[in-house]
């Protein structure tokens, strides 16, 4: 039996179950607590399903186990999406309009890191990552790059100039060698973009 976590609200059903269910006629259970109706797909259902769709991660089951919950990040892009092409302030917004709101949830941050409370970290991290998304959405729409280009360039940084990251090194790595491979990353990348 495959357990497919979903999200009740959004729920999104892996293709490799839709080929199961729908294409060789595979029956699935659906827990009860789950108000899920697969009938008007001609999906059947059954106790005895090789598939178990529910929406509780404590499922108590000990088969496979595939997770269809949306990830938390393509979600906060997609709420981000809906932001920007639907408000009337953020459709406005440039990246040098929000410089003041970056200053300070910057701010907020640092005092919450300060106050040493970890649910107000966590809050403030989250209005930082808010403007991450924000400048990066704006950036998607002007065609120039997005968050996955933002991501992108940080795997490369770390890939520059913390080599041992990527490769399949293990242990830890001392102060001294990492601040000797960050200048050296650092040397390097100026002199590439000098070149070019």
């Amino acid at each position: 039996m495959t357990v497919i976590l979903i999200d009740p609200t959004h729920p999104v059903l892996p293709v490799s179950f839709l080929e199961a269910v729908l294409g060789r006629g595979e029956a699935v259970e659906i827990d009860p607590d789950l108000s899920l109706d697969l009938s008007t797909w001609g999906i059947k259902t059954s106790k005895s399903a090789p598939w178990f769709i529910t929406a509780n991660p404590n499922h108590g089951r000990p088969e496979v186990l595939f997770d269809a919950r949306p990830h938390p990040v393509v979600e906060a892009v997609r709420v981000m999406q809906a932001a920007v092409g639907r408000g009337d302030w953020e459709r406005r917004q440039t990246h040098e309009s929000l410089i003041p709101y970056l200053r300070e949830e910057s701010e907020e941050f640092i005092e919450a890191i300060r106050s040493g409370n970890d649910e107000e970290i966590r809050k403030e991290l989250g209005d930082v990552f808010l403007q991450v998304l924000f400048h990066a959405e704006i950036a998607d729409r002007r065609g120039q790059f997005e968050l996955s280009d933002v991501a992108a360039s940080f795997v490369a940084k770390m890939r520059s100039r913390a080599p041992y990251l990527f490769d399949g090194s293990t242990g830890i790595v001392t102060e001294a060698e990492q601040e000797r491979l960050w200048a050296l990353g650092k040397a390097q990348e100026k002199l590439a973009k000098d070149k070019a």
